[in-house]
Parts: structure tokens; C-alpha cells; sequence
């Protein structure tokens, strides 16, 4: 429970963070923090749990990084779905946070709600395929840094930073694609409240993390230089 727990609030940060960021900062140009300042904020949050946390449920914070470990031997399977569980229902609450914040101001509009979207709500207008690939593509990058980080042969200590700041690298690459999903936490957070077309292309924020997230343990199985 005290693992479950963890999650919440770790995932509950992230969604806040990140896309707090996205919602209450960069939607006025005046502030100036743009796409690099909202990528950032999702490292941030990421990096500040994996201290907070780390010891206490491993900090994955996404469905996804839950099912990479599981493939690539790190995680316990009978864990998988009660941290997924955790997961979820903690970028709800994050986002329900969030909610209750950006309304607060007189004339807010939901819109898009930070949600994650491709062709017509993409952000650069990419079509679905390329938010497929995007999405397969920065999750398996994702899980491979997560993967060599924790390593027992890996530098200690440093895990947190290398983990936040490729998650912030991800952002500046795919912000533009899809506004950055790489985790059907965060992804499902939002669609709830946006809904519409939110809700009806979430399958491919679910289905496209898990995808490179499971190439990615059995890659990082392979090459891994000894078992853990």
C-alpha cells in the first residue's frame, strides 16, 4: 500500500507539473516559457519524485514504465496492474487539481486541456501515423534510459537526473507531434476532462507507449551486461 500510495502522489505531481505547466503558464506567450519551459517542467517533476519516491515504490509514474521493467526483469508481475491502477487514478486527481485551478480565472476555457492528439490536434498537425511512431519511438527510448540508469553497474545516485532529463529531451522532440504522451496516465488524465476527440483517440496513448515499452525490455534484456 505505502508502494500504491507512492504512485498516487508521484503520478498526481507529474500531471500537475507537467501539464500545470502547460495549462497555467505557457498558454500565455507573455510568460515566455513556451514548449522548451513545459518539457522542462515534465523533467522536473520527474527528477524531484525520483528522490521523493524512488526508495519507496521505484518512482515509475507510468503504466508503461511499469510493463517495460516487468519485460526487462526488473518488476514483479504480480505488481503490474495495482501500480497501473495507482497510476491512473493519480493523474485524475492531478488533473481534477489542475481543473479546479485553471477555472478559477474568469473567461478559462477548457479546449484542449493539454491532452494528447494527432492530425487536426496535433500541434504541428502530424498525422497518426507519425504520432504511432513518435510515441513507440520516445517510449522505448524512454524505458532504455530507464532501464540503464538503474542498472546495478550504472553510476550511482545519478538515476533521477538521467531519467528527468531524457524525459525533458523527449518533450522538446515530440511536443510538437503530440503534445507528448509517453505515458497513459498522464495521457487519460487529461482526455477525461477535455473530452470529445480527446477521449476518442486516447487508444493510441495507450497502445503506442506499451508498444515500445515492451521493446524495450526485451532489447534491454538482451544487452544488459549481466542479469540484476
Amino acid at each position: 500500500m505505502k508502494k500504491l500510495i507512492s504512485e498516487f502522489i508521484g503520478t498526481l505531481w507529474l500531471v500537475l507539473g507537467g501539464c500545470g505547466s502547460a495549462v497555467l503558464a505557457a498558454a500565455y506567450p507573455e510568460l515566455g516559457i513556451g514548449f522548451a519551459g513545459v518539457a522542462l517542467a515534465f523533467g522536473l517533476t520527474v527528477v524531484t519524485m525520483a528522490y521523493a519516491i524512488g526508495h519507496i515504490s521505484g518512482c515509475h509514474l507510468n503504466p508503461a514504465v511499469s510493463i517495460g521493467l516487468w519485460i526487462g526483469g526488473r518488476f514483479d508481475k504480480k505488481e503490474v496492474i495495482p501500480y497501473i491502477i495507482a497510476q491512473v487514478l493519480g493523474g485524475i486527481a492531478g488533473a481534477g487539481i489542475l481543473y479546479l485551478i485553471a477555472t478559477g480565472k474568469p473567461g478559462f476555457e477548457v479546449g484542449g486541456f493539454a491532452a494528447n492528439g494527432y492530425a487536426e490536434h496535433s500541434p504541428g498537425g502530424y498525422s497518426m501515423v507519425a504520432a504511432l511512431v513518435t510515441e513507440v519511438v520516445m517510449t522505448f527510448m524512454f524505458l532504455i534510459i530507464i532501464l540503464g540508469a538503474t542498472h546495478s553497474k550504472a553510476p550511482c545516485g545519478l538515476a533521477g537526473l538521467a531519467i528527468g532529463l531524457g524525459l525533458t529531451l523527449i518533450h522538446l522532440i515530440s511536443i510538437p507531434v503530440t503534445n507528448t504522451s509517453v505515458n497513459p496516465a498522464r495521457s487519460t488524465s487529461q482526455a477525461l476532462f477535455a473530452g470529445g476527440w480527446a477521449i476518442d483517440q486516447l487508444w493510441l496513448f495507450w497502445i503506442a507507449p506499451i508498444v515500445g515499452a515492451v521493446l524495450a525490455g526485451i532489447v534491454y534484456k538482451a544487452i544488459s551486461p549481466e542479469k540484476e
